[in-house]
């Protein structure tokens, strides 16, 4: 962001004007004193005012949110949003509420991976390290966790039964650890990742081994 200059009788209330010009808080103001002003003599004569170069530090959660504002201004939709960046972590959560927020999630979360992937390299653009993003709305990660994880369930026996391996629609990393993370403990069957981006899938297949050690 572009330094300002401020001038006011003292650096302090110079300080105090720049915050509120900037709408910010003191521990995200970045500002060099140009001319620390002096009274004068008798109040009046010799006055000169404090003078400061004031700029507002620009932190993850002002640079994603000012990425999604132009894109939602752009679709001309009405959404707030929330963020929390855990610094330990180095993940920043981002959850979106409004009217119509299935047109954000688009089919089975591709328009919420897009923005999440976009997002990432706004903020990772100029950052020490790799920052992790969380996009959300509508509890929509964990309705869609709960989802994969009954269909790796639902799979499963049916590989069980039929002893055929099932191929999985293409999904991305995040769903196919889903998968994976779900059927790890399962004595019967094992799961892979199968084929190049964006077609990669999970196939899950039969532990012939351990099924015959069952059975026989």
């Amino acid at each position: 962001m572009d330094m300002i200059t401020v001038t006011a009788k003292t650096v302090d209330e110079a300080i105090t004007k720049a915050l509120i010009e900037l709408e910010t808080t003191s521990d995200k103001l970045e500002y060099e004193v140009v001319e620390k002003g002096t009274s004068g003599i008798l109040g009046f004569i010799g006055v000169k005012p404090a003078v400061i170069k004031a700029r507002k530090v620009e932190t993850i959660e002002d640079k994603a949110v000012g990425f999604l504002d132009k894109v939602f201004e752009a679709m001309h939709m009405n959404v707030k949003i929330e963020t929390e960046f855990n610094e330990d972590e180095k993940e920043l959560s981002i959850n979106l509420i409004g009217d119509d927020m299935g047109i954000l999630i688009g089919k089975r979360g591709q328009t919420l991976d897009s923005l999440q992937y976009l997002i990432s390299l706004v903020v990772n653009k100029s950052s020490e390290g790799y920052l992790r993003v969380k996009l959300d709305t509508e509890n929509y990660r964990a309705r869609r966790k709960e989802t994969l994880e009954s269909l790796a369930s639902n799979i499963a026996y049916k590989v069980k039964k039929t002893k055929h391996s099932v191929s999985l629609e293409p999904m991305n990393p995040y769903e196919r650890r889903i998968i994976h993370s779900a059927l790890q403990n399962d004595k019967y069957v094992v799961t892979r990742s199968e084929g190049e981006e964006p077609f990669r899938h999970v196939v899950i297949a039969l532990k012939r081994e351990n099924y015959k050690k069952e059975r026989y």
